[in-house]
């Protein structure tokens, strides 16, 4: 399973008005310089650019990234995936995981509390694309019940988490 890294901030460190703006002002629009982003959230380059550097340290900014059109690179059909396991052994999430993980058309992988055990969000470029990626999915360890729903119209979808106030 890919370890993933618990990211705290420092005792006694908490995230000001101006934190949450740069992290509001970042979610928007990260190609923005350290000077724009200063002009926005009101302060020069360098308080901003050392307040930036410690949301990363601090686990706060994960990392900066590109949006893409899945649509215009071909990848036009989203499928919502729920997993039942009749196993719930750590060495049998272990090997899902990590066959999951290392699918590219996983875009997110959830275990869930309810009537489903994992929940996937996959994209693909078509109806057979979906068919090897199920045939691959089956094949990595024992499953009870997989059940696929295609999203037929995407209504919402954001980036922006909606930074609380402090």
């Amino acid at each position: 399973m890919t370890d993933v890294a618990v990211h705290v901030l420092e005792p006694n460190r908490r995230l000001d008005a101006i934190d949450r703006k740069i992290l509001t002002v970042l979610q928007d629009d990260a190609s923005l310089s350290v000077a724009e982003i200063g002009d926005r959230v009101g302060l020069s380059s360098t308080p901003c650019w050392k307040r930036i550097q410690r949301l990363e340290a601090d686990g706060v900014i994960l990392r900066r990234v590109a949006l893409v059109d899945q649509n215009k690179i071909g990848l036009g059909i989203s499928v919502f995936v729920s997993v039942e396991s009749a196993d719930h052994s750590d060495a049998w999430l272990r090997k899902f995981a990590d066959a999951v993980s290392a699918m590219p058309e996983v875009m997110e992988f959830y275990r869930m509390a309810g009537d489903v055990d994992y929940m996937l969000r996959v994209v693909v470029a078509d109806m057979q694309s979906y068919d090897v990626f199920y045939k691959k999915l089956i094949s990595a360890v024992p499953l009870k019940n997989v059940t696929s729903r295609f999203a037929m119209e995407k209504i919402k979808s954001v980036t922006a988490l909606p930074v609380p106030a402090a």
